[in-house]
């Protein structure tokens, strides 16, 4: 299974009780038509006034469905993938919802969807209900094209209709209105793969060169781009883009911009496009919706972007609350609020110091990780996400830079521990980071107090265990911490060396882990591999003990 479905042919209804079911769906019911007839409407529709109905096929969700609700549509039309609805369906929809006060039809221009919605309005017409249709061509990917296509600027159209149907416009208002609307809408796709159509196999394109390249002004159906062209980079792409759209542009207009994920951009992703569009067209956008999928093409790898021109009655329907939680509430452009940094003092002032005997063990234990750099993230990568080695390595730059610079407090063990602690906390980064800072942290308190290694050591211990929630026996850099720790009683630092190896070693046999990374990690990926961590503090007591 390569697709979350259950068939190809039962997946628009599966996909329609599924919405009904949901939060998104509970003032929603459908009619009893299945599976030909495939119609949402509002349950609460009041039809002294306007209804207004679109639809056509599935596959572009959350559009048309997710529309339905007070302030949007008050009914959608469902056909199969990519197929517009049948005009008993069609006429069925507008039976369902239509009263005295009419109904509006919103269509996107593709021929299937004209003919098949004209149908039924003629058919509406002539059983006495009072139907318009306003037809969404603000596709303008082809220059001068006689029929230009519907995109995802119909859905301004949808919002100003149902703006003004809430309120209770007459027909002829809010055909008006969604006419003009339709003409000042303006809109353009890019995407870097077409959709894949469930139960038919992905179309790929052949070559190297066309992996690298993206189709300008495709349509939502998957058909082939107005042009190639190979993208070097976001920015990239919009400036095309914005170039191909300012030529349409009327110049002297406010815009409300509509940023739509095709279905299959991450939302990293489209947040960087949304920086790149509204930074592009600058103070001409006044609104901006989305980014977000709105109108998809189901797993299309591309975004559209849309504008309307604003007058004040399209500002306020626009702006105006609305009941579907699919559609993305617009915002007004604002410049981002960028607050100054809160001030914070370190918890303690460092004074530089020098003692021969700390400088040669911080420098040998520093040499020594960025020397096994390479092996710990070759083991890492076994049982792990392969940088252990850097994650320590840097740690012991840091410490080197700061070493070299002489500003470490190398003759005040307290100072020394919680100086190590609060810069690893900074530099080494990851879980290992963090524990080895609160390890260096906790020491340097208990040093303070007691003036013993070892005491610091079981102190620094204790609160790695206290708030990393890791145990000895559970695959992890404590397995060479914990015996090498208790042997520093004694005094002996060979046979902390010697204990922390191996406790190393004795990872290598331990077939599960209870903390980090290799605890998701099968138990027979993990026989006769040292736990890296574990195997990085044995490296650093060895080193420790060539230096003493």
């Amino acid at each position: 299974m390569k697709r979350f479905l259950n068939t190809r042919e039962t997946i628009v209804t599966e996909a329609i009780d599924g919405l009904l079911l949901s939060s998104g769906g509970n003032k929603l019911a459908r009619l009893d038509g299945y599976p030909h007839i495939k119609v949402i409407v509002r349950k609460d529709w009041d039809k002294s006034k306007v209804a207004i109905v679109s639809g056509g096929g599935a596959g572009h969700e959350p559009a048309h469905a997710g529309f339905v609700g007070a302030g949007m549509l008050t009914a959608a039309v469902s056909g199969e993938i990519f197929a517009s609805p049948s005009v008993d369906a069609v006429l069925a929809g507008i039976l369902a919802v239509t009263g005295d006060a009419g109904c509006l039809l919103i269509v996107k221009n593709y021929t299937g969807d004209r003919l098949n919605f004209g149908l039924a309005a003629e058919k509406a017409k002539q059983m006495g209900r009072k139907v318009e249709m306003v037809i969404v061509a603000d596709d303008i990917a082809i220059p001068d094209a006689p029929k230009p296509r519907g995109i995802a600027g119909t859905l301004f159209v949808h919002k100003v209709a149902g703006h003004l149907a809430e309120k209770g416009a007459s027909l002829d208002v809010v055909k008006q209105a969604a006419l003009e609307a339709a003409k000042a809408t303006y809109s353009l796709g890019i995407s870097l793969s077409s959709c894949t159509i469930p139960g038919q196999e992905p179309q790929r394109r052949s070559g190297e060169k066309a992996h690298r390249q993206a189709e300008l002004g495709l349509g939502i159906h998957g058909e082939p781009g107005v042009a190639t062209i190979e993208p070097k980079s976001v920015q990239h792409v919009v400036d095309m883009m914005v170039e191909v759209l300012d030529k349409k542009l009327p110049g002297e207009h406010k815009f409300a911009l509509l940023i739509n994920d095709l279905g299959a951009v991450p939302p990293i992703e489209m947040s960087v496009v949304a920086n790149e569009v509204v930074n592009r067209f600058g103070k001409r956008v006044e609104i901006v919706f989305g980014p977000g999928p709105l109108m998809t093409s189901l797993d299309m790898n591309g975004f559209s972007l849309s504008l309307v021109e604003l007058n004040d009655q399209r500002r306020e329907a626009l702006l105006s609350p609305v009941e579907p939680i699919a559609w993305i509430r617009g915002t007004k452009l604002e410049t981002p609020t960028i607050l100054p940094m809160p001030k914070f003092a370190h918890l303690a002032q460092f004074e530089a110091s020098h003692n021969d005997r700390a400088a040669a063990l911080v420098k040998a234990v520093c040499e020594e990780l960025i020397a096994k750099e390479s092996e710990l993230n070759a083991l890492d990568a076994k049982v792990g996400d392969g940088d252990t080695g850097t994650t320590f390595a840097n740690a012991a730059r840091s410490v080197v830079e700061k070493f070299s610079a002489k500003a470490l407090p190398l003759n005040n063990p307290s100072q020394l521990c919680l100086a190590v602690g609060e810069l690893l906390g900074k530099t080494m980064g990851g879980s290992s980071g963090v524990l080895m800072s609160i390890f260096f942290t906790a020491a340097g308190t208990e040093m303070a107090k007691s003036n013993s290694w070892h005491a610091a050591f079981e102190a620094g211990i204790g609160a790695v265990q206290h708030y990393g929630g890791a145990k000895a026996g559970d695959r992890t850099m404590l397995d060479a911490m914990i015996p090498a720790i208790a042997e520093l009683k004694s005094g002996s630092l060979n046979a902390a060396a010697d204990a922390a190896e191996k406790g190393a070693i004795a990872t290598a046999s331990m077939t599960k882990a209870g903390a980090g990374r290799s605890s998701y990690v099968g138990s027979t990926n993990l026989i006769g591999i040292q736990d890296p961590g574990a195997t990085a503090i044995s490296f650093a007591f060895a080193a420790a003990v060539k230096a003493s």
